[in-house]
């Protein structure tokens, strides 16, 4: 049997939810409440495998402050949200909580019932929404996981001379224009360009340029 809390502000959606659930033979809801704090307060008193929780309850992110506070008490517990809101920005919001999923209102009963039974069996199914808006951002936080990684290694290594070679390749000067910008022979900038390419670990200077460009970090030149 899932034993199930649900915090959500309207009424009557919440009755029809409670009354679809309690129909289910593996479900039975063991508590209601209308808002955030009051759905803290319910988790502490009552026991449950999991919580579909709303997020714009008393204030507009109730439910996102609500889920913090019974998961950090909890861990757990599992939390889904049942929501209206379906923006990227709350969707990581929402999930950085610790929700194991987010489902949108006005999804079918039986799309709900199945997030559900999937949370319960550990094996959470994140609509391609959820996920895709979810990887977005575990990719960006991977590349500036590396930008940083990156700087740290490389960046901060440079001398202010291959620091200024570094910004005129990313201008797309060539090793003639480089010299006559410098006022220094070719050779000399050839032999730069070298200790350059050694320090990056490339083995020509586009892929320096192209490195630098794809981790966002050309204005550090």
């Amino acid at each position: 049997m899932i034993t199930i809390l649900i915090a959500d502000d309207f009424d009557l959606l919440r009755q029809d939810l409670t009354e679809l659930l309690n129909a289910q033979p593996d479900m039975r809801v063991v508590g209601e409440a209308s808002t955030g704090a009051g759905i803290v307060e319910l988790a502490k008193n009552v026991k449950s495998d999991m919580i579909l929780m709303d997020i714009e309850m008393e204030n507009t992110s109730a439910g996102i402050q609500a889920a913090e506070a019974i998961h950090a008490a909890d861990p757990n517990r599992l939390i889904l949200y049942l929501t209206a809101h379906d923006t990227d920005r709350m969707i990581l919001t929402a999930m950085a909580t610790g929700a194991v999923d987010y489902i949108v209102k006005g999804a079918e009963d039986e799309e709900v019932l199945a997030h559900i039974r999937a949370a319960a069996a550990g094996h959470p199914m994140l609509n391609a929404r959820v996920q895709s808006t979810v990887i977005r951002e575990y990719d960006r936080l991977r590349r500036s996981e590396q930008s940083l990684l990156f700087f740290i290694n490389n960046v901060s290594q440079l001398t202010s001379t291959e620091r200024e070679l570094v910004r005129l390749l990313l201008q797309d000067k060539k090793v003639k224009e480089i010299a006559a910008i410098r006022c220094v022979e070719v050779v000399t900038v050839k032999t730069q360009i070298k200790g350059l390419l050694h320090k990056f670990g490339c083995t020509r200077t586009k892929e320096i340029v192209e490195m630098i460009r794809q981790l966002n970090i050309s204005h550090l030149f």
